[in-house]
């Protein structure tokens, strides 16, 4: 008799084994890598949640490939080397088929290489500054090309700037975009002099002497702007201590590429009244389709006060063009899905369409938006239609001769088209 209960005791354990490999073979597991903690969480939490959604509607709809969507959620808490270790928990550990996440591009350069190693897939939805393109890798964010570069020619062309603040926190996407900008700035015409740098650690916020120098340096005559790819938490006190020294939009407009609705909604909007940022997708947006994804959104996280921005829609995008990618290729298999997606067009939320390159980026409108304050973005400018994504900079010397195209036969991320030559995986 105990022979016999050992026995059946093994064989419901076995049972119970097969059952729940069974069960997760029945679902596509999405991995969600976004800071809850820590100074992005302002930003990141809410893309975590827009994933949520997007798997609970894909479910609703009959899943994928006849199986349910199932989120798995890690919080690497701001914390850059933490993000490759919960990369690695999601592809080896959880089994996840595909991951959405990263914030800032430290982030994203921490768990480059645990996917290119592991040959996993990351959809990454945030602008950055370019000079990458990995296999693995889908940039639906914004480019330079995409963002960085048309804000400085509305302030150079609409506003008359001729003085330059580039302001940033300091990190890899910041330090590379101004890299880019100062060269695009030289190449205008403007003088070394009329160009003030600045860097700040991530959460800075002591800035009143910072302020003074850019109101000194505004002060000599000529109409100053500040380019601001100051990140995170830190935009608070920046904003409000411009308004403490009394500079408004008037004075030195600010463009910001990492202030959106999110961020607004988290602040006073007194002091950022008529400043502006650059994006591809506002709220604001006039459309049908917007109208729909708002009103889903805020179904879904119940509550009528949220807000929807860009970064969202970028995931919107990558979601529903995976998806499509997946069903083209009759597989979740990373290989099988890198093939299918390139050339996959879906909706985005401005009335358009985004189309996947070659080159693992995507066409995005150009928008321009002045902060109202309601904490809306009134447009006040875009492009007629959508550009695609570059991922080498024609302004640097070391990029403007590579090219990335991932469909064969190149199949390279950084192909010399001087040189003939690919020097494969590239990442800095």
């Amino acid at each position: 008799m105990k022979r016999l209960v050992k026995m059946t005791g093994i064989a419901l354990l076995l049972l119970a084994s097969w059952q729940g490999q069974a069960a997760e073979e029945e679902t596509i597991k999405v991995g969600v890598l976004h800071s809850l903690s820590g100074t992005m969480a302002i930003s990141e939490t809410t893309l975590k949640d827009t994933i949520l959604m997007m798997v609970e509607e894909q479910n609703a709809n009959g899943g994928l490939l006849g199986k349910k969507l199932e989120a798995v959620v890690v919080d690497p808490a701001s914390n850059w080397p933490l993000f490759a270790e919960k990369a690695r928990e999601l592809i080896s550990v959880e089994k996840v088929d595909v991951v959405f996440g990263c914030w800032t591009s430290v982030s994203r350069k921490s768990v480059l290489p645990v996917f290119e190693e592991l040959n996993s897939l990351l959809f990454y939805p945030v602008q950055y500054e370019g000079e990458e393109s990995s296999k693995n890798v889908f940039y639906t964010g914004a480019a330079p090309n995409q963002q960085a570069i048309p804000a400085v020619d509305y302030l150079m062309n609409e506003i008359g700037a001729e003085r330059w603040v580039l302001a940033g926190t300091d990190y890899v996407y910041p330090r590379t975009t101004n890299k880019i900008l100062e060269a695009y700035l030289r190449a205008k015409g403007v003088d070394e002099a009329d160009i003030m740098i600045n860097y700040t650690p991530f959460g800075h916020s002591d800035w009143q002497s910072i302020v003074s120098d850019i109101k000194k340096f505004g002060s000599a005559g000529k109409k100053t702007a500040v380019v601001s790819t100051i990140n995170g938490d830190a935009n608070i006190p920046f904003y409000k201590e411009l308004g403490n020294q009394g500079l408004s939009a008037e004075d030195i407009p600010v463009i910001a590429f990492s202030v959106g609705e999110e961020e607004l909604s988290g602040m006073d909007t007194g002091p950022l009244v008529g400043h502006l940022a650059a994006w591809n997708y506002f709220m604001s947006i006039d459309a049908p389709i917007n109208d729909d994804f708002i009103d889903g959104w805020l179904a879904f996280i119940d509550d009528d006060e949220r807000v929807s921005n860009d970064p969202m829609e970028a995931h919107y995008i990558g979601f529903k063009m995976w998806v499509e990618a997946v069903k083209k290729a009759g597989s979740t298999d990373p290989s099988a899905v890198q093939d299918s997606i390139i050339g996959v067009a879906v909706p985005n939320l401005s009335g358009g369409y985004a189309t996947m390159m070659p080159n693992h980026h995507i066409t995005k409108p150009v928008l321009i938006g002045e902060i109202q304050d309601d904490g809306q973005f009134d447009i006040v400018w875009q492009t007629s239609g959508t550009v695609p994504g570059d991922a080498w900079s024609d302004f640097l010397p070391g990029s403007k001769n590579l090219t990335a195209d991932w469909q064969a036969p190149l199949a390279c991320g950084n192909y010399n088209v001087k040189t003939g030559q690919c020097s494969g995986q590239n990442y800095e």
